[in-house]
């Protein structure tokens, strides 16, 4: 996680043992866990919500290329008609 070994993590927790005392600890442990806790929520919450968005910006990219295709198409069709309608009258 952050490099830290048991031995590191003994010495942690001896040197709070010392500092804080046996009844405090506990406490202070619960407090940690539930601070650990609610961070790890929060920081799930942020992910949803940017995945959320990029999944909406995915969508509305997809729709305007899928009108572009819409509006060339029209293009075409149009143009096709034109020249049709152009080749018609001027053999008649």
């Amino acid at each position: 996680m952050f490099g830290l070994g048991i031995p590191e993590l003994v010495v942690i927790f001896v040197i709070a043992l010392i500092v804080f005392g046996p009844k405090k600890l506990p406490d202070l442990g619960k407090a940690l866990g539930r601070g650990l806790a609610e961070f790890k929520r929060a920081t799930q919450d942020v992910k949803e919500s940017i995945e959320s968005e990029v999944r909406s910006a995915e969508r509305s990219i997809d729709m305007e290329k899928i009108r572009q295709d819409v509006e060339g198409t029209e293009k075409e069709n149009t143009e096709q008609a034109e020249k049709k309608e152009a080749d018609g009258h001027g053999n008649a």
